[in-house]
């Protein structure tokens, strides 16, 4: 049984508002010429309190709430380190931390609002996989390693500028592919035609057959080059590829089977957008 508006309505709300509260205060109290601790003190306060009227208001958002908060308090470090460490090395890793945390709540705003039925906390996609978890300590081993034996390898500005734009332009494809396939997107693959499905071909999709999967590809590696991470810049391009090259096989197999022909034609005329991933071949 689907999710009514009344289920998903609140923890949308929830999330937005516990995300954006500590980044907007941290903006405010930065503007203003407070210190770093002003910022998370009265961020962490005004989160403490928020969260407390949440729960009282609806109890079943307590996790919604304790991880929107929490995204929101490392976006607004990220911001802080921006603010404060302009034309520094630290600038970019704030901004690394600035959007990882807005990717993770993007992910659960944009399921809220165009797939609600499939809303839940693993729309997060915090607990993507083990490999997942792996990646990212990685990235910040390295990163940290890095800058205390070679700080100099962290002020390649231009490596930087260009994995930031990556970020964007990716954040931005997924979440325009996302709202263009609406209630058909799925974090998961869908075995099963459900009566609303049909096949997205217009807007990006007319482009490229797995617009957000280009658009999460690219974030990946720009994360790190934004870190001028040269070792995980690497293996986040491998990592992905291969995911992706495993992915869109098997997706494209249960396409194939809800849609046949169609999708063959699609196959046709669209590419995947990714590089030397062809999807599933259909022998003839």
């Amino acid at each position: 049984m689907g999710r009514t508006r009344a289920d998903w309505l609140p923890e949308l709300w929830v999330s937005i508002g516990l995300y954006f509260l500590p980044v907007i205060v941290a903006c405010l109290l930065l503007l203003s010429g407070q210190s770093g601790l002003g910022v998370l003190l009265f961020t962490s306060s005004s989160l403490l309190v928020a969260i407390g009227v949440k729960i009282v208001c609806h109890p079943r958002c307590f996790l919604v709430s304790a991880i929107a908060c929490g995204l929101g308090i490392a976006s607004s470090a990220g911001i802080y380190l921006m603010r404060t460490y302009s034309g520094d090395a630290l600038f970019y890793f704030g901004a690394y931390a600035t959007a990882l945390p807005f990717f993770h709540v993007s992910e659960y705003v944009t399921t809220a609002l165009w797939n609600p039925h499939r809303l839940s906390l693993d729309s997060f996609i915090l607990n993507h996989s083990r490999e997942y978890h792996i990646a990212a300590i990685a990235s910040w081993t390295e990163y940290g390693l890095e800058s205390w034996l070679f700080p100099q390898m962290k002020l390649f500005s231009i490596f930087s500028r260009v994995g930031l734009a990556l970020v964007v332009c990716g954040q931005l494809l997924r979440q325009v592919a996302m709202f263009t396939a609406r209630s058909n997107f799925s974090h998961l693959i869908s075995y099963e035609k459900e009566e609303e499905h049909e096949l997205v071909t217009w807007g990006v999709y007319a482009l490229s057959r797995h617009p957000s999967y280009v658009g999460w590809f690219y974030w990946s590696i720009g994360t790190q080059l934004l870190l001028c991470n040269p070792l995980c810049t690497l293996a986040y391009g491998a990592a992905s590829w291969a995911f992706f090259h495993e992915r869109i096989e098997d997706e494209e197999l249960t396409l194939l089977h809800f849609f046949g022909k169609s999708y063959e034609e699609y196959q046709r005329h669209v590419g995947t957008g990714l590089p030397f991933i062809y999807g599933y071949q259909v022998k003839k």
